[in-house]
């Protein structure tokens, strides 16, 4: 829920605490025990299965355990990445197992998962319930391969769309027809058994069907389409996968397949909710708040150009919007490296911030936070990192020259050495890109 306007430090007196603050009032917004009992369906005549992946998986069981009666059957598995099971399931853990696997790039325990779920969901009856959560990161955490293909093959062309550029939902679309569980396949499984499926979006749009890829929701792409964006990429795959994806076999579950006729789909937490509540937050406390957007795409340094565009000419102009105020948005950027360059130690946040800093030119009374909602940018420890106006000065004083930094795509050692991480470790939700730009 909303942090009290009270407990906001003022941001004339402390922007960076000011932005810090709003980071936090949007990872609490997002936290599955504040949100998930409202969704939970009645329990059924049969037994209740609980089955999920993601980064806030773990949270989200842990929050149906406590929710769900007593007496009635609950069992199940859920995987989510190695460090977010909430500490207070380990010490006690509840009547849903929760194991832990690897994300980004998957590995085995998560595909020894993968065969575990769909082994639960065989013998399901008609008086059964499969509750299912998902969140985001579910997909890389669900790696149980297509025939024809190795783990170590989906290893690597996880690591090559991870860093060809390509969007959520292309990656998620080849994904999902090299799988044998995303996709709709883990519905397909529990018939006749009814799924509920609750979610915690991370993708702009909030489709269900690209969430974690989809595991239980129809999938409306094609081959065809998985084919493309392999070939557009220059994603190299096996040439018998290639054929099965030529010919159609590799296709997923559609829209109106009779394994999908019971099911239900609801959205627990998206990232327009966070954006909201961060934005009353601020209005309750004297401050205005204006949400650009809670879906963009693109390259984080073209997002941060266009945030520093507006950020300058509040600034100056006062326009679109008087100042003082907050520009606030969400969604998720890529991070394109080129073949055969090692990548720098960077993620979508810091990369953003970097080349926002840049576009700034060290503009007074410009503040900005930028930061994954899940607790981790890219593959370091950091969430994100801020920047103030004098950023880049601190940056060349310690010896760094930022747009060379940027260039590498290495954005965490300049936050580094200059201080200004956002270090907040597993978050235990996933709501995607969090971006606040304070104009004083």
């Amino acid at each position: 829920m909303p942090t009290p306007a009270a407990t906001l430090p003022r941001p004339e007196a402390d922007p960076v605490g000011f932005l810090r603050a709003l980071f936090d009032i949007a990872v609490a917004r997002a936290q599955p025990a504040q949100v998930i009992r409202a969704h939970l369906p009645e329990p059924p005549k049969g037994r209740t299965l609980v089955l999920g992946a993601g980064k806030a998986s773990a949270a989200m069981a842990q929050a149906v355990d406590a929710a769900w009666p007593a007496r009635a059957p609950l069992s199940g598995l859920v995987v989510t990445r190695y460090g977010y099971v909430p500490p207070a399931w380990r010490e006690r853990p509840g009547r849903i197992d929760i194991v832990e696997a690897a994300h980004p790039v998957p590995d085995a325990a998560g595909g020894a998962a993968a065969r575990r779920m769909l082994e639960m969901a065989h013998g399901l009856h008609a008086d059964d319930l499969v509750l299912c959560l998902v969140s985001g990161g579910g997909s890389a955490l669900l790696p149980l391969p297509a025939v024809g293909l190795t783990l170590d093959d989906k290893q690597r062309i996880n690591r090559e769309l991870l860093l060809s550029g390509a969007t959520i939902g292309e990656m998620n679309c080849v994904r999902k027809h090299l799988s044998a569980i995303k996709g709709g396949r883990l519905a397909a499984a529990c018939a006749p058994a009814p799924v509920c499926t609750l979610l915690i979006s991370d993708v702009p749009g909030d489709d269900p069907a690209t969430i974690a890829s989809g595991p239980t929701v129809p999938d409306p792409t094609t081959c065809a389409d998985a084919l493309a964006i392999v070939d557009r990429y220059g994603i190299g795959i096996p040439d018998a996968v290639r054929a099965a994806l030529r010919a159609g076999r590799l296709e997923t579950p559609k829209p109106g397949d009779a394994a999908f006729a019971r099911n239900r789909v609801e959205l627990i937490a998206t990232p327009s909710q966070m954006l909201d509540a961060v934005a009353q937050s601020c209005r309750r406390a004297g401050i205005a708040a204006h949400v650009l957007a809670d879906d963009m795409e693109g390259e984080s340094r073209d997002i941060a150009l266009a945030h520093a565009a507006i950020a300058r000419s509040v600034a100056r102009h006062g326009e679109p919007f008087p100042r003082p105020c907050v520009l606030l948005s969400g969604g998720e950027t890529t991070v394109s490296v080129a073949r055969n360059t090692a990548p720098g130690r960077g993620g979508r946040g810091t990369e953003f911030l970097l080349a926002l800093a840049l576009g700034l030119r060290g503009e007074r009374g410009i503040w900005a936070l930028a930061g994954d909602t899940d607790g981790v940018d890219g593959s370091e420890d950091n969430a994100g990192a801020w920047i103030t106006p004098d950023t880049l000065a601190r940056a060349a004083a310690a010896g760094l020259n930022p747009r060379a930094v940027l260039d590498a795509h290495d954005a965490y050692g300049l936050f580094a050495a200059t201080g200004d991480l956002l270090v907040t470790g597993p978050t235990y939700t996933n709501v995607n890109d969090f971006r606040a730009v304070l104009v004083l």
